[in-house]
Parts: structure tokens; C-alpha cells; sequence
């Protein structure tokens, strides 16, 4: 499973030139830890931020005019900075496992006769036993045209040979279609890597939706298949083991003695919470908001098949104050057992508290317009007086971080 290092992100609307943890031109910084917050002014980039993410794998999924043209989004002179004239660039630093050497991934979007297309992409690392110098570019492309090394493993790079790429749509990206090919191991894993990215935009109401029978592996960005997933989870895991799990998720929602599963007539899954004070059960329907978002976000860190990245915008929203410090553990718990990333937006400061400088990042917006991202730890007295014990949290309610109300 990778883990992402570092990211850079160019001409993505407000972010205009922004650094996330380490990215491969800058040794000096920080790998991006496990667990990361985003907070700041209403307006200050953090959305944008978590979207450039979805940006891209949409563009993987599809193609760069399809994430372009999101409704959301609005075509690529939408999402071009402001003034800006170059493409849109990304440049992803990430490692396959802790014991292999970093990857870099770059890729640039610009408009050729109206339409989006791939300016650039290239992928990097250093050969085995360099120490100086700029990483091996072992695919780069141009406009669809270039080359890439074939038969190349982590461990023994002995027999790769140039091959020759043209791609046949400059829309689509290299990962796509070199990255299905057996001879590109990296490029299959870096393309894994990416998909298994997971954005949530948790809707209770949609959750509260009773779904057409069938199992399904993962949550989707809405929310709208709880019950579908937790119909996987019985199935992979048996009647014990599953309310083992349930037993386990119950305990961390205040208030709920305990969660049952309970098939319809027509074989769909119902879930049925048991509320301190009452004899009968509650179906989802009938379920608190906060309730049945704490609910999907913890049967999201119990998925057996754990995503690699996960990008969750104010999961404060309709959950008591009280619950987010023990949600922002459940995050950092979840990201360090497993090399995983775990990216948050928050306007909270009880969701901070639990958090170390290290893990947070302000951004604001600059006399320009742009966005601009410093981490808590590199603010001065930050950590010092977090040390005494002082909350992050607080310490940025109380202004110490100094975040500007956006224009």
C-alpha cells in the first residue's frame, strides 16, 4: 500500500503554488504524516485543496476534459488560477512500502485548440545506489508522445529496455494505459495507488436510504451504500466476528448499548441501534445525524481492505463538540496502523486538540488572492507552548495562529 509523501499542486484555482509535506524538489521539508489537518478562514483554499485530490483521480478514472468538466468544477478556464497563463500542475511524491525508494508523479493539463489535454507526465526514481542527482525518469511523455522503460522492478532493474509510447487520446492519462501493461509493475501500483483514493462527502439522509439487496466492498463518497457495505462486512466476517465488529463500533458511539443487523422480507440489510433508556431499537431512518455519521466513518476504518488515502471535508458537521476528539484519535489510530493517509478539513478546534503541530496546516489567503499553507509547527512558539500543554486547538481559537479573515 503507498503512502504519500508530499504533494505539489500549481494553477489549481486559488492554489496557485502550494506544498503539501515533501515534495521531491525540497528535501528540506517533512514527509506528510499519516494524519493531516487542514483548518483556516471560510474561503482560504482547504475545499480546494481536498479537491485538486479528487481532481486527479477523476482524471485517472476518466479523462483530464471529463474532470475538468465536473459539474462542480466547470471546465478547465474555471479551475486555471486567476491570471494564470501556464497548465495546471501536480507533482505527487509517495513510497510503494517503508522500504523502497520515493516515486515521483507529474503531470501537466493545459488547453490545445479549446479541448484539455495532457502536456506532460512523467515518472521518476532513483536507480539503485544513486545518492545524487535527479531521479531516473523511467516513463516521460509529452502530449502523449515519448518513452518508457519496460520490465523495471523495485529490486532488480537488470534487463529493462526503452520502449517507444504514442497514446492514442491525449486526454488520457499514461497510467491508464501503460500502467495495465505486466512489464510496468510501478506504474500498475501507482495507478492502484491513486484509485484507492477515497473522498467523502457523507450525506446522513442519503445513508438513511434503504438500498436495493446486494453487497457491496467500500463506502462511496455519499454515504448512500452503509447498508450495502456492512452487508460485505457479514458476509467476509460471519455472524461472530461481524457483531465482534459491531460490538467494537458500538462501544465508541456514546449513548448506543449496541448494533444489530436484521434482513428484510426482500433480503436487504437493516440496522438497528439500541439506545441507552429504550427497550426498542432505532432503524437508521429514525437515527440521529451524528449517530449514523459516526457510524459510517468508523465502519469506513474498519474496512478490511483499507483505502490508502482518505480525504474527509468537516466531519464536525452535526456531531457533538464532545466526539470529535475521540473521532480525530479514531483518524490518527486508523493512519498509523497502516501507512495510510488520512487528510481532514475542520473549522473545530475540539477536533485540533487532539492534534500535534506537526499534523496541522493553516492556509490563508495572501495580498494576491492566492492560497498559502504553513504548517502549525513552523509558526514560532507554536510548539513550544503546545509542550506545556497548551491544546492546538485553543491556541488557534485564541488567535495564536494568526489566521486572517479571507477577502
Amino acid at each position: 500500500m503507498g503512502h504519500l509523501l508530499g504533494i505539489r499542486i500549481q494553477r489549481y484555482k486559488a492554489l496557485h503554488d502550494v506544498v503539501l509535506g515533501k515534495p521531491e524538489h525540497d528535501r528540506t521539508k517533512d514527509d506528510l504524516p499519516p494524519m493531516a489537518c487542514l483548518i483556516g478562514p471560510n474561503g482560504s483554499g482547504k475545499s480546494t485543496l481536498l479537491d485538486a485530490f479528487g481532481f486527479l483521480a477523476d482524471c485517472l478514472a476518466e479523462n483530464v476534459e471529463a474532470a475538468c468538466d465536473k459539474p462542480h468544477r466547470g471546465g478547465f478556464e474555471t479551475l486555471r488560477t486567476r491570471g494564470s497563463s501556464g497548465p495546471i500542475a501536480f507533482d505527487l511524491y509517495y513510497r510503494e512500502d517503508p522500504k523502497s525508494r520515493p516515486i515521483s508523479y507529474s503531470i501537466g493539463i493545459e488547453l490545445k485548440q479549446g479541448i484539455p489535454v495532457v502536456a506532460w507526465e512523467e515518472i521518476r526514481q532513483r536507480r539503485l545506489g544513486q545518492k545524487r542527482g535527479r531521479p531516473f525518469p523511467f516513463v516521460k511523455l509529452a502530449h502523449g508522445k515519448g518513452e518508457a522503460w519496460s520490465g523495471q522492478s523495485t529490486k532488480n532493474e537488470e534487463g529493462s529496455e526503452r520502449v517507444e509510447v504514442t497514446l492514442d487520446d491525449p486526454r488520457k492519462l499514461a497510467l491508464t494505459s501503460i500502467g495495465n501493461i505486466k512489464d510496468h509493475p510501478r506504474l500498475n501500483k501507482l495507478r492502484a495507488f491513486i484509485e484507492g483514493w477515497y473522498l467523502s462527502y457523507f450525506l446522513p439522509d442519503a445513508a438513511r436510504a434503504i438500498p436495493v439487496a446486494g453487497a457491496q466492498k467500500h463506502l462511496n463518497r455519499s454515504g448512500d451504500n452503509l447498508a450495502n457495505v456492512v452487508q460485505h462486512m457479514e458476509r467476509q466476517n460471519g455472524g461472530e466476528a461481524f457483531a465482534r465488529i459491531l460490538k467494537d463500533i458500538a462501544r465508541r458511539i456514546p449513548g448506543i448499548q449496541s448494533i444489530r443487523s436484521q434482513k428484510s422480507a426482500d433480503g436487504r440489510l437493516l440496522l438497528a441501534f439500541n439506545e441507552k433508556g429504550f427497550k426498542e431499537p432505532h432503524f437508521a431512518a429514525n437515527v440521529s445525524d451524528g449517530t449514523l455519521k459516526m457510524f459510517a466513518y468508523l465502519i469506513l476504518l474498519n474496512d478490511p481492505e483499507p483505502r490508502p488515502f482518505i480525504g474527509i471535508e468537516e466531519p464536525e458537521n452535526g456531531l457533538y463538540h464532545r466526539l470529535l476528539n475521540r473521532l480525530a484519535h479514531e483518524f490518527k489510530r486508523h493512519a498509523a496502523n497502516g501507512e495510510i493517509n488520512v487528510l481532514v478539513t475542520t473549522h473545530s478546534p475540539y477536533f485540533v486538540d487532539a492534534l500535534a503541530p506537526e499534523e496541522v496546516w493553516l492556509m490563508q489567503r495572501n495580498e494576491q488572492g492566492y492560497a498559502e499553507v504553513q504548517r502549525a509547527a513552523d509558526i514560532p512558539t507554536i510548539r513550544e507552548l503546545v509542550d506545556e500543554g497548551m491544546p492546538l486547538g485553543s491556541l488557534w481559537y485564541s488567535n495564536h495562529l494568526n489566521d486572517r479573515v479571507s477577502p
